[in-house]
């Protein structure tokens, strides 16, 4: 995370500082040349959005699973355009790429289907050892009321509370 916290920073200023040198900042056709229309500065705030949505998206997929899951994401954000460009427009699609679409799938329908069973396996064994702990604490307040009833009795009165 820290690493993307420090890395933003540093990708702007250098691209401000590319800019000067390969943009005609001032001449016609350049950034400050001539006046944006107002479709042309919605759409280029509406890019500048989603850019700002998908940094943020990163942030939160990195942030609560993996990299890995991340890099899945990717995969998977890829495997959608493609598809989607088959479906709505006329793109070809090559036997090769549809191989390729159908093998990446598959790899994340089992990445998602093993994650999901160590998650679950995790829970099991959480509970197991909440149970544990429950048990041994009866057992613990039973051999003590064995050894001392007048000691249940206080701790009961803390408890009550």
């Amino acid at each position: 995370m820290q690493l993307l916290y420090y890395q933003a920073p540093l990708s702007a200023i250098c691209v401000g500082i590319a800019i000067l040198f390969y943009e005609p900042l001032l001449l016609k056709g350049g950034l400050f040349g001539n006046l944006w229309s107002a479709k042309a500065l919605v759409l280029v705030s509406a890019t500048g959005v989603v850019a700002f949505a998908i940094n943020v998206s990163i942030f939160w997929i990195i942030g609560n699973t993996s990299p890995l899951t991340y890099n899945m994401v990717g995969h998977l954000k890829f495997c959608l355009t493609v598809t989607g460009g088959f479906l709505l427009f006329p793109d070809p699609l090559p036997a090769l790429q549809l191989l390729g679409i159908i093998t990446t799938f598959s790899g994340i329908i089992c990445y998602t289907h093993f994650k999901m069973a160590e998650q679950n396996l995790e829970k099991e064994k959480q509970a197991i050892e909440r149970r544990k702990a429950v048990a041994q604490d009866k057992l613990f307040k039973q051999e003590a009321e064995k050894a001392d009833p007048r000691l249940i009795s206080i701790e009961d009165k803390k408890d009550d509370q």
